[in-house]
């Protein structure tokens, strides 16, 4: 019987190497198709969300917990608030007197707040033994909430702007140079840990706002801001042992004269961290272009001071945008 011979399939060395490198090849391009496919995710504002961790004792053991310290509105907060609104079929009406116990304007609750006039109070001697802070009538109808040329919710947008510029965390130390009656402040005071906000105000009203108002209706007195009254760019009560992560003034250097304005700066750059600290300066630079572009930088090199650029930010609530400009200490 014949006897079966046995074929098989020989594969040359040459084959074998050009199989591997078409294989590869077509790997390669995959890949490449792959991670070139655009993304078909919801584009997203940033959630500006700083993390800290705090340690929390429970039950004997110290236990690491994130603390999340939001600061701007992310998409999703946008989306839900107009989601409320779309739920509840709410539509904006005109902004008149509303059905009530006793609805007002503000020029009426002032003149109901001085007579008395349809408010529940105390007479005679017990008159003055019932309220721990007396507040002008002035201040409780918050008259000076119109003091600014824009609407009071404009605070809340420098206030993020500049956090989120300057990385700030609660543990952050801030001057501000002119915060009035806290249009601003409010929101560095309730972020920051007690004792962390400074400023130098000059004017009384506002001050009086500040003290007998804002601080004890939003629940800050605890806060303890270092709100100092003075002028003339004299920071020598705040002391000389605090660094300052931010130092900022808000439409205020455009009312001084700019010799006091180089002043303010040629003291304040040795409070300001090195290179990490900043200053931000709104509206207009006009104290140093003044000088020509040339001088202005000269003289802010003397200082230690290095200019970093010119910002603009979009508030949340009505239309409008605010102009910055951001320094930093250059020399250690």
């Amino acid at each position: 019987m014949a006897s079966s011979s046995q074929k098989g399939i020989v594969i040359t060395i040459p084959v074998l190497v050009l199989s591997v490198s078409a294989a590869a090849i077509f790997l390669f391009f995959l890949l490449s198709s792959l991670s070139s496919s655009p993304c078909t995710c919801p584009p997203s504002i940033p959630d500006s969300t700083f993390t800290t961790t705090a340690a929390v004792v429970t039950g004997g053991t110290v236990v690491e917990e994130v603390v999340d310290r939001r600061i701007s509105v992310s998409r999703d907060d946008i989306e839900w608030v107009k989601d409320q609104i779309r739920a509840n079929g709410l539509h904006m009406q005109d902004n008149v007197l509303r059905k009530g116990i006793n609805p007002r304007t503000r020029a009426q609750q002032l003149e109901d707040l001085n007579n008395f006039k349809g408010i529940s109070h105390y007479e005679g001697s017990e008159a003055n033994n019932h309220t721990a802070l007396p507040c002008p009538g002035e201040l409780l109808v918050e008259e000076h909430h119109s003091n600014y040329g824009e609407p009071w919710a404009g605070g809340r947008d420098v206030f993020e702007f500049l956090a989120e510029s300057s990385l700030l965390t609660a543990n952050s130390h801030v001057l501000e140079i002119g915060c009035g009656t806290l249009r601003v402040g409010l929101h560095f005071i309730r972020y920051l840990k007690p004792e962390h906000f400074h400023c130098l105000e000059r004017d009384e009203l506002s001050l009086m706002a500040a003290f007998r108002y804002e601080l004890p209706s939003q629940g800050l007195l605890h806060k303890r801001p270092l709100i100092v009254r003075g002028e003339d760019m004299d920071f020598a009560k705040f002391g000389s042992d605090v660094m300052y992560d931010l130092i900022y003034a808000s439409a205020v250097f455009l009312h001084m004269p700019d010799k006091l304005v180089w002043v303010g700066l040629e003291r304040l750059v040795s409070r300001l961290k090195p290179y990490d600290g900043r200053i931000f300066v709104s509206h207009n630079i006009k104290f140093c272009l003044r000088l020509g572009g040339d001088e202005c930088t000269k003289r802010l090199g003397s200082l230690g001071i290095e200019y970093l650029g010119k910002h603009t930010h979009d508030s949340l609530l009505f239309n409008h945008y605010e102009i910055w400009f951001e320094f930093r200490r250059s020399k250690a």
